[in-house]
C-alpha cells in the first residue's frame, strides 16, 4: 500500500470514529498538511450531520469551503467537538511533533479547544523517541537570534526555515538534532524563552486517539 492509500485510510478511520459523536450543533476542528487535506475530503461527504468547522490555518479553510463546509472563526464557537489532524511523529504515549507546515500554534490552539483530539498518520510517523524529525519553533522576527542561541544551549541546532511566514506573521526555526525524552518537559522550557510563540512538541496537549495506517490496516492508539 503507497503512503497516500495509508493517510486515506487513516482518515476514513477518523471519519468513522467520529461521525457518531456528531450532531446538528457539532464543530468539527480541522489541521492542516496533507493527511488532513484527505480528511477534509472526506469530512465533506457528511457534512450534513454537523453544523460548521473551524480551521488551523487558511489553506485549510480554503479546502473546507471548496466543499462547501461552513469556516467559523474559533472566537466564535463555544466548544469544538472533535480536532482532527496528522501529525509529524507520534510516540507510544501518543505525544506528538507537529508543524511541518507552518501551522503548529494555530494547531494547538485548536487543539487545546477541542473535547477530543484525533490524530492521523501514517505508520512511518511513528517512532519510540521523538525527535529525528527537525522541531518546528514559531518565533517573533526580532526574536530570531535570542531563541536560536536559547534552543542551541539546549542541544539542538536550529535552522531558520528560509522564505516562510506563518498565517500569525512569524518565522520558523526548524530544530536539528534533538532526543526529546521527556516531551513535556522540552515543550515547556521552550515555550518560556522569550520570543518564543509557540513549539511543536504536543505532549502537554497530547491526542486522545491516534489511528495508523500500514500495509495491514488501521490500528487505533
Amino acid at each position: 500500500m503507497k503512503q497516500d492509500e495509508m493517510k486515506a485510510s487513516a482518515a476514513r478511520a477518523a471519519l468513522a470514529y467520529i461521525e457518531p459523536r456528531l450532531g446538528r450543533k457539532s464543530i468539527v476542528g480541522i489541521g492542516t498538511g496533507s493527511t488532513a487535506n484527505l480528511f477534509i475530503d472526506a469530512l465533506a461527504e457528511v457534512k450534513h450531520k454537523f453544523d460548521a468547522t473551524v480551521a488551523s490555518s487558511d489553506a485549510s479553510a480554503d479546502r473546507l469551503r471548496s466543499h462547501g463546509l461552513t469556516v467559523l472563526d474559533l472566537n466564535a464557537v463555544s466548544e469544538v467537538t472533535v480536532y482532527v489532524d496528522g501529525a509529524d511523529e507520534v510516540n507510544p504515549q501518543r505525544a506528538l511533533i507537529k508543524g511541518g507546515g507552518g501551522a503548529l500554534t494555530r494547531e494547538k490552539i485548536v487543539a487545546a479547544s477541542a473535547d477530543k483530539f484525533v490524530c492521523i498518520v501514517d505508520e512511518s510517523k511513528m517512532v519510540n523517541l521523538l525527535g529525528s524529525f527537525p522541531l518546528p519553533v514559531e518565533v517573533i522576527p526580532m526574536a530570531r537570534g535570542l531563541v536560536g542561541r536559547a534552543l542551541r544551549k539546549l542541544g539542538g541546532y536550529p535552522e531558520l526555515r528560509e522564505g516562510f511566514i506563518t498565517d500569525n506573521g512569524n518565522l520558523i526555526l526548524d530544530v536539528h538534532e534533538l532526543s526529546i525524552e521527556e516531551p513535556w518537559k522540552l515543550e515547556t522550557q521552550i515555550n518560556n524563552i522569550v520570543g518564543t510563540v509557540c513549539n511543536g512538541i504536543f505532549a502537554a496537549q497530547a491526542a486522545d486517539v491516534v489511528f495508523v495506517a500500514g500495509a495491514e490496516g488501521v490500528r487505533q492508539l
